[in-house]
């Protein structure tokens, strides 16, 4: 396993991990903002791509309240996979604290969201709908976030170990190989990681066709229970004069 060291950093102890996610986070903004002033057409191409991918994902009207977080998500998770093929770099995602992180992120978003479409009470009522599911749901929020952890970090780990083998027992040839299938694995691990996620959003703010119905039936009879007490309080106060 790889090891994560220890540093101290203006007198506190830092996790190298930090560091390499501080960096990484620098890394993202310069090329951002690099493209931003010589190449803004080729940034617009690769928004329009990330934009592509989670509208392949997601079966929703409007995408624009879930781009930041996915977009963001895709990004930072794209560049902490393939960081480590420059020298004496290190994947922030090999750190099992970063994926679990990035999981929890993932899973608090998809409640926030799924609260916000369909209002808080009605997304509870979800979760225990009949009772005796409470529990099975919440066993399968924490496999969820489990899951999505273990999974980006046992292949970015395992990725960073193949390439540290094959350096040192071929330090010529293969490495270049080994260093071009860490880059390909780790896209491929940001392509599934926020397609999951979109996912996962996609089926919190769906809207059941027939709870909808149903909810848009009473909001009419509210409506037009509204107008008839309004047309009685006329006729009252038209009698009474």
């Amino acid at each position: 396993m790889i090891e994560h060291k220890t540093l101290i950093l203006l007198g506190m102890p830092i996790s190298d991990t930090v560091v390499y996610t501080w960096i990484t986070m620098g890394i993202i903004i310069a090329i951002v903002l690099l493209l931003k002033l010589l190449k803004p057409n080729l940034l617009e191409h690769i928004l329009e791509l990330v934009i592509g991918i989670v509208d392949d994902a997601m079966d929703v009207d409007d995408l624009h309240p879930y781009i930041p977080v996915l977009g963001s998500l895709m990004i930072f998770v794209l560049v902490s996979n393939i960081i480590s093929i420059v020298p004496g770099m290190k994947s922030p995602t090999s750190d099992i604290n970063t994926t679990i992180s990035l999981a929890l992120i993932i899973v608090f978003s998809v409640h926030i969201y799924g609260a916000r479409k369909k209002g808080l009470w009605t997304y509870l009522k979800e979760f225990a709908s009949p009772i005796f599911m409470l529990p099975i749901e919440l066993i399968g929020q924490l496999s969820r976030t489990l899951s999505l952890s273990l999974r980006l970090f046992g292949n970015v780990l395992s990725g960073d170990l193949i390439v540290a083998i094959v350096f040192s027992l071929v330090p010529m040839v293969l490495p270049v190989a080994a260093v071009a299938i860490t880059g390909i694995s780790g896209v491929l691990q940001a392509y599934v990681i926020t397609t999951l996620a979109a996912l996962f959003i996609s089926s919190a703010v769906e809207i059941n066709e027939e709870d909808q119905k149903i909810k848009e039936e009473k909001a009419a009879k509210r409506r037009e229970k509204r107008k008839l007490r309004k047309k009685n309080r006329k006729e009252i106060a038209n009698g009474t004069s």
